[in-house]
């Protein structure tokens, strides 16, 4: 699909780096990651796109690697005896996805055709103000369906070492599937235990902030400093979404251990 049919370019003229509409968004964008430690474009891929994207994770969901095990909210599934047993360290809970990896996308995706765009890496790296993006080498990671049939859950985790963490909203489930965050939970190198264990034990409910995710709608925000899940999704209709990575440095492949464990026994 070409990118001027999926992109909402009349909306976004991302395509005119010096369209004021386009400097406006970023601006908007730069000052809300700053803020709230998220910021959302809402429709900024067009509904034909969205359609062409559901139908081909749907089809692909027999191939998906189904992750379901208790971890705590650092992505670890082993506890940590040095630590007491309520530290956040050893609270574990539930967390179900479906991962469909890069390598399964057909190579004239819309997601693919998404991700590689110089528009949408360029407009990114404008927003996040790190400088310059490159796309991650890694045969199994750069861009990502994930799936939540009903009663799939994302538990309260951390991003481990990711600066940022982006994601499009394809499908929503019929109900539940809400995104949900405590922005600024840590501030690294400080772990904030104590905050930490708040969040996971109900005791801070007023952090946690609701994003609301319409279809088409990328969101970007800080997932390495705030925790954040997926509620139980209930109902018949799949949650779809996008998730891409984009790197400081060319040439970037991920841990084959991690992979293994997000993708299954077959990329170990």
């Amino acid at each position: 699909m070409k990118i001027e049919n999926l992109l909402n370019l009349e909306r976004y003229p991302l395509q005119d780096k010096d369209d004021p509409q386009r400097q406006a968004l970023i601006d908007q964008c730069k000052a809300d990651l700053a803020n709230q430690l998220y910021c959302v474009i809402p429709e900024i891929v067009v509904t034909k796109a969205l359609d062409a994207m559901s139908s081909e994770a749907r089809h692909l969901k027999s191939m998906s690697n189904h992750n379901n095990s208790l971890r705590n909210c650092y992505l670890h599934r082993q506890t940590d005896t040095s630590f007491p047993e309520d530290h956040p360290r050893n609270l574990q809970d539930r967390s179900s996805v479906r991962m469909i990896a890069y390598d399964q996308v057909p190579s004239e995706s819309p997601l693919k055709s998404f991700y590689q765009s110089d528009l949408v890496r360029e407009l990114v790296a404008e927003i996040v103000n790190e400088g310059e993006l490159f796309n991650n080498e890694d045969p199994y990671q750069p861009a990502n369906y994930v799936c939540y049939e009903d009663g799939d859950e994302s538990s309260w985790h951390f991003d481990s070492d990711n600066s940022f963490t982006m994601t499009l909203m394809i499908q929503p489930a019929d109900s539940g599937g809400n995104f949900e965050m405590s922005p600024n939970t840590r501030s690294l190198p400080e772990q904030n235990y104590e905050n930490v264990s708040d969040v996971l034990n109900g005791r801070s409910i007023d952090t946690i902030v609701s994003v609301g995710r319409e279809p088409g709608a990328l969101c970007i925000f800080k997932g390495s400093d705030s925790l954040h899940r997926v509620t139980p999704v209930q109902g018949d209709k799949l949650r779809i979404m996008g998730v891409f990575v984009y790197e400081f440095s060319a040439g970037v492949q991920g841990d084959p251990e991690v992979n293994s464990t997000i993708y299954g026994p077959r990329v170990g």
